[in-house]
């Protein structure tokens, strides 16, 4: 009897193809087509096949892309997929996830190898890739003169932007002297140094054809350039080296075109609009302006009339102090003193010749009353000797015949003494 308890078939087969499916990795088995079928399922089964050997295989539905309808009995093909075992009958298989003609595998797989290594160096980073300009002033495209690429670049920016010169630094984009010509062309554009984006590419092809834009030298020599890079090789479902390494990938050379120029009516209308927006930030800003400097005219008015007033009370105060202090001043005062002194001496003369008038009156009147022409006035006379001038006091003092003079009150009268009466 058994020592250890007995597994079923199923059972059996379930480990082997989880020792198969764990242990043998993902692999590319390459060989021939055999024993094709497509069944309604849509499911691909074949062998593969080489001189000695052969395994099964299966190509699901949801597993197929590109061209599977084209693989026929007698294909050589690389088969990329994992080893299991179909557990109903125990058939061991491939289970195929990509599946390609052979002659292009090998290629695929170089491109594969350099594409990890250049992806392993950083040179796929984002963070290294330079921005393409909006409007650049002038556009290098690095491919063949002759070729079908640069006449639908040149058309498509002669459409977009004729305004921007071109510059074609030619090289083969086909061929084993075409890796060395293109690594030229980027290296003598990039010395040159006379344009701001640098357009590399070519037509669509097969991958043989394009193998030029996988050569590692070309790759380090698009990294390496300073100027940006848009690669634009084949068609859209085409993937080269260079367009990983390249600042931008275009779908197609004219796609390139479209990428590197912009459209000239969208640029203007662009431009106008920006325009539009300058000027109006510009009315906006020259109100504000005029608006700020309306402000500060008022506010300059009112401080330099602030200003004004307080220096005007200052000069006032000044003009005060020094009026106070001015000659002027003490002249008018003097004046003012001396008009006081004038009036004053004017009211005391007046009242000192008043006073001496009425004294005099006094006087006169007092000297009136003991005058001798007051006397005269009561009817007397005073006589003189008419030759002597003398008054005569006494009747002896004349002889007959003396001339006497008579000052009467009012006139005189001349008389010759005719008699003499002496009062003794």
């Amino acid at each position: 009897m058994p020592t250890e308890a007995a597994i079923t078939v199923s059972q059996l087969n379930r480990r082997a193809r989880m020792l198969l499916e764990q242990g043998i990795a993902r692999l590319w088995v390459e060989g021939e087509i055999s024993n094709l079928s497509r069944p309604a399922s849509g499911h691909i089964y074949f062998s593969l096949k080489d001189d000695s050997a052969q395994v099964g295989a299966a190509w699901f539905r949801q597993r197929q892309r590109g061209p599977s309808i084209g693989f026929k009995n007698g294909d050589q093909v690389l088969a990329y997929g994992r080893v299991s075992i179909y557990e109903a009958r125990g058939n061991y298989q491939l289970i195929v996830e990509q599946m390609e003609p052979a002659g292009e595998g090998v290629l695929k797989r170089r491109f594969e190898a350099l594409k990890k290594k250049l992806q392993a160096e950083g040179l796929f980073d984002e963070e290294r890739k330079q921005p393409i300009p909006r409007l650049p002033a002038r556009v290098g495209i690095v491919t063949s003169p002759s070729g079908a690429a640069i006449r639908d670049i040149l058309t498509v920016m002669r459409r977009r932007f004729p305004a921007v010169p071109i510059v074609i630094y030619p090289a083969a984009v086909q061929g084993e002297a075409a890796p060395g010509e293109l690594v030229d062309a980027i290296a003598s554009a990039a010395e040159r140094d006379e344009c701001d984006v640098l357009v590399i590419g070519r037509g669509g092809g097969s991958l043989e054809d394009l193998w030029a834009f996988n050569d590692e030298q070309v790759a380090r020599a698009i990294a390496a350039c300073p100027l940006p890079v848009v690669s634009a090789v084949g068609h859209e479902v085409d993937f080269t080296i260079a367009d990983f390494v390249a600042d931008m990938r275009a779908p197609t050379p004219s796609g390139a075109a479209e990428i590197v120029v912009p459209d000239q009516q969208e640029w203007r209308r662009v431009v106008a609009t920006i325009a539009l927006r300058i000027a109006r930030i510009g009315e906006r800003a020259v109100e504000d302006r005029a608006q700020q400097l309306d402000w500060l005219d008022n506010r300059l008015a009112s401080s330099m009339h602030r200003r004004l007033l307080t220096e005007a009370h200052q000069l006032q105060a000044v003009r005060s102090e020094l009026l106070q202090l001015s000659p002027a001043l003490s002249v008018q005062r003097s004046i003012a003193r001396l008009s006081g002194l004038s009036q004053r001496l004017t009211a005391s003369t007046r009242n000192i010749v008043a006073n001496a008038e009425h004294r005099v009156a006094l006087l006169g009147r007092a000297l009136n009353s003991v005058s001798p022409l007051a006397t005269l006035d009561r009817g007397y006379a005073i006589v003189k000797d008419a030759v002597a001038d003398k008054v005569l006091m006494r009747a002896r003092d004349v002889a007959v015949g003396d001339d006497i003079r008579a000052y009467l009150a009012k006139g005189e009268l001349m008389a010759q003494v005719t008699e003499v009466v002496d009062d003794d």
